[in-house]
């Protein structure tokens, strides 16, 4: 057989292996293949640079489940894509072209900077491929797809031509989030907020006839010269009187209305606000509410315009720091304190946003939502969330619902398929342009990365071509993998496309989880510096590692924290499997065949067989439910603590009996080989390398474990646990005396199980190996008037012969610690047992392990104070 190296050396064939499996074609799928099918379309990561972790986080949980399927007899097709990313892309080309060639930028026109744009695409492009071949995804690159490929900028243009003639896409004037750095609208995911130290401004605005005034606080003044009203709450009586009177506005001493809304908090500051619907979300609200005028006040760049008068052209802080100083000379200032508060951000930009009011053009939801709403109450039609708690929250967010602002002042992006008349201004929708194209002049502006974002699950499966071998036979797609945070912002709306032009949703299963935090639980953040690079990790770890500590910590819908201890801990799992490998190849012989026909198994052998059928139910469940936390969990446990700790160690005895070497070979190459197969999904580099040791294809060719339900004794189990118990109990003796190995050591048993009696010569075949001990005496009395040592086990007292001085005051207070925590436990089985809601709820085996578990706890509380008596 040949030989694994002493250790495994990552650096050494992931690369290889990798290219092996793309040579291979072995992510090539084949949809006219009878096989059922199974679909993962990748969300595409943007084309701005560095892999994050959270995309390393979902491309493994997606490769995961492809790899299973494919393992399961299923055609897979994992859909891999990159996104335009249409504002962050164009800042990023922008600083690159400042840093290369900084003179370009003065008089950058679109076309050249498209050129930029377009090479940018081609070398991250490179990058990201590189980046996922390190993650090890097996991803059909002959179907890969870009958001402005001329197919997908095609039916780009269909989707919104078909939506604006259906009255669903439309073009207003509305409040949005403003970058004046960039001078477009953005979306709220790219807004960050931040705490932030400001002022509050406490501020007199007079009465018509300056009898009195009114102390209004606003962070903003600068907006004043936009001011439409001031706004009391209607229960709040200290202002009753002022209700429908005029006050002066002392940015420009127009008056404005005092009118009444509920939406005011009558315990913020003085409980009077000011209302600039062009400048802030909720006085927009408010604006449509009372039917109140709209004037802006600051340009696209963040500048005052004509409104502010002597401040026109100031820049809004400067102009907020200007006219403030003016009020005070003027006595309009009642104080100012220091206020903090969340302040919006431009992710890209890193400039504070402006609620600015603007043209734009939007989606209309309701329709859509209204269709989202009616497919999920289909049992039959909707889309699962794993966790549940999901579908909840995305049905209460569709149902008060926005509509959508689709249109963006950028150059990088799918441009709006809208044309205007040069003479007449009449407007022209088409996926083509108009016959007269020179006449016309097309809407400058592009689409929301999110709107092509949103036919991913389409376009992919070349839609809308349905007659497309793709789209025929692996759409809807199976199942989408994403962060919570991204849940209305992507999920919704490719759900609402799905049903719109398909009239099925897009995916059958939806799988949130959460986000990647710091080892101080801190989410990640440009501002904290504290993003942690997946390629660095893997260059340290190896990609098996990472991989296997994204799925392993985390159950679905929970965030994760980094831990290097955690990725270290899946590190010394990798060694472990590849040692124990190590000893599989070192002692079954080449060529050797695994079959169990006609072969008499030993109870080691039969133990180890049966707690593998065991495994393989629970991971097999816990793959189809999306739960890795407990797959892996199960999985770590049984290859730690079972096979490797218990079984190779056991099975060192068997390799030195004839009749028994043969059976215990092909357990141990058998039981190593399902082990790599369940294991393949997340870690698919060390699978690989140590299968093929053994077999010629690639792992991804083998099927996955089925449980064989071998009929093996009954008593197997407890044979086990006695035995290893026994062993345990003998060490811990040993080490506690010092006793060498090379005295042996007489064993009695105290006990009134017959199975004791009954394999004693099997108890102590692998006793007299592992322990140097043997079983002398077996009875349901301790060695009378002699020296002991005595340890309990399950329904057991081990007891040793001794010339050695027990000191019983010591023996006494070990037993008196093992009698509380066994009280404890027998306390907690009772409670768990007396209750109703748990007996109701969980499944009958769980319950018996309960009961189980209390018999065990009560036989052993016997035991205890059996000898807490005998000591005392």
């Amino acid at each position: 057989m040949e030989e694994l190296e002493t250790k495994y050396h990552h650096q050494k064939v992931e690369v290889g292996v990798y290219q092996k499996w793309l040579d291979e074609k072995l992510f090539f799928a084949n949809p006219k293949s009878a096989k059922l099918k199974f679909c993962i379309v990748l969300p595409p990561p943007n084309i701005t640079g560095q892999l994050h972790l959270g995309h390393a986080w979902d491309g493994t949980i997606q490769d995961a489940l492809i790899r299973y399927k494919k393992l399961k007899g299923y055609e897979t097709l994992f859909l891999p894509g990159i996104d335009h990313a249409g504002i962050a892309t164009q800042v990023k080309v922008l600083e690159a072209i400042k840093v290369n060639d900084p003179d370009l930028l003065k008089n950058l026109d679109q076309q050249t900077f498209l050129k930029y744009a377009w090479k940018w695409k081609d070398q991250y492009t490179k990058t990201i491929h590189q980046q996922w071949a390190k993650l090890g995804l097996s991803l059909d690159y002959s179907r890969e797809k870009f958001t402005l490929d001329q197919d997908v900028n095609q039916a780009v243009k269909k989707v919104f031509v078909t939506l604006y003639q259906k009255g669903l896409i439309y073009q207003g004037t509305k409040i949005v989030n403003w970058d004046p750095t960039l001078q477009t609208a953005i979306s709220n995911i790219e807004v960050d907020y931040q705490e932030v130290k400001g002022k509050l401004y406490y501020l007199k605005y007079y009465l018509k006839d300056k009898s009195n005034y009114l102390t209004v606080a606003t962070t903003r003044p600068e907006t004043m010269f936009a001011d439409q009203a001031l706004v009391i709450n209607p229960k709040d009586k200290r202002y009753q009187k002022y209700l429908n009177q005029e006050v002066i506005n002392p940015a420009n001493n127009q008056l404005i209305k005092v009118v009444a809304d509920d939406y005011v908090d009558m315990t913020f500051a003085s409980g009077i606000m000011k209302c600039t619907p062009a400048h802030d979300f909720n006085d927009y609200q408010i604006g449509l509410k009372h039917k109140l005028a709209m004037p802006v006040c600051l340009d696209e760049s963040g500048k005052v315009n004509q409104l502010g008068g002597k401040y026109f052209g100031q820049d809004r802080f400067v102009c907020r720091k200007n006219f403030i100083a003016d009020l005070k000379k003027d006595n309009l200032v009642v104080k100012i304190e220091d206020y903090q508060h969340q302040v919006g951000y431009s992710q890209r930009t890193n400039i504070v946003i402006e609620p600015y009011l603007s043209k734009q053009w939007f989606v209309k939801m309701d329709p859509l939502a209204a269709d989202i709403i009616k497919m999920q109450k289909n049992k039959k039609a909707k889309v699962t969330f794993f966790p549940d708690f999901f579908h909840d929250q995305l049905l209460k967010w569709v149902d008060n619902i926005q509509d959508w602002c689709i249109s963006r002042q950028l150059s990088w992006g799918h441009q709006i398929p809208v044309w205007y008349h040069k003479v007449t201004k009449a407007l022209y929708v088409g996926v083509a342009a108009p016959k007269n194209a020179k006449d016309y002049q097309q809407d400058p502006d592009v689409l929301d990365t999110w709107f092509s974002s949103a036919l991913w699950p389409l376009v992919t499966l070349n839609w809308p071509n349905e007659a497309a071998i793709e789209f025929k036979n692996f759409y809807p797609s199976n199942v989408l993998v994403t962060a919570y945070d991204i849940l209305f912002f992507w999920v919704v709306r490719m759900m609402a496309m799905g049903l719109e032009f398909t009239n099925q949703q897009p995916f059958t299963n939806v799988l949130i989880h959460g986000l990647i935090r710091d080892e101080q639980g801190r989410k990640m953040s440009k501002s904290l510096n504290n993003g942690i690079d997946p390629i660095k990790v893997i260059e340290e770890y190896g990609t098996d590692a990472l991989r296997y500590f994204l799925v392993s910590n985390s159950a679905p819908g929970q965030d994760l924290r980094f831990s290097k201890i955690k990725i270290e801990s899946a590190w010394n799992l990798i060694n472990k499997l590849w040692n124990a490998a190590r000893y599989v190849l070192l002692n079954v012989p080449k060529n050797f065949v695994t079959t169990f026909a006609a072969i008499q198994f030993s109870y080691i052998d039969q133990w180890i067989l049966q707690e593998l059928d065991q495994l393989i139910i629970k991971v097999e469940k816990n793959m189809e439910g999306y739960d890795f936390f407990a797959v892996n969990h199960d999985l770590a446990n049984f290859i730690w603590n079972q096979y490797c700790s218990w079984y190779i160690e056991l099975s060192k005895v068997n390799l030195q009996d004839d009749k028994l070497k043969k059976a215990s070979l092909i357990t141990l190459a058998y039981v190593l080989e399902q082990i790599l197969i369940m294991l393949h999904p997340f870690l698919p580099f060390v699978t690989e390398v140590i299968y093929q040791k053994r077999n010629k294809k690639s792992i991804l060719l083998a099927s996955y474990p089925k449980v064989a339900n071998h009929k093996f004794a009954p008593i197997i189990k407890q044979f086990i646990n006695y035995l290893t118990e026994i062993i345990v109990a003998v060490r811990e003796i040993r080490n506690h005396f010092s006793l060498p190995f090379k005295t042996k050591l007489d064993l009695h048993i105290n006990t009134n199980d017959a199975l004791f009696t009954q394999e004693k010569d099997q108890l102590n075949k692998y006793l007299l190996k592992l322990t140097n001990s043997e079983i002398n005496s077996i009875s349901s009395g301790s060695f009378s008037n002699e020296k002991k040592i005595s340890k309990v086990i399950t329904n057991a007292v081990v007891e040793i012969k001794t010339e050695l001085t027990v000191n019983k005051k010591q023996e006494l207070a070990k037993y008196q610690t093992q009698l509380e925590k066994i009280k404890e436990e027998i306390t907690r089985c009772e409670k768990l047992l007396n209750n109703k809601q748990f007996l109701a709820k969980a499944l009958p085996d769980k319950v018996q392990l309960q009961k189980d578990r209390l018999a065990k706890y009560q036989t052993q509380l016997a035991l205890i104070n059996a000898k807490i008596k005998e000591l005392s």
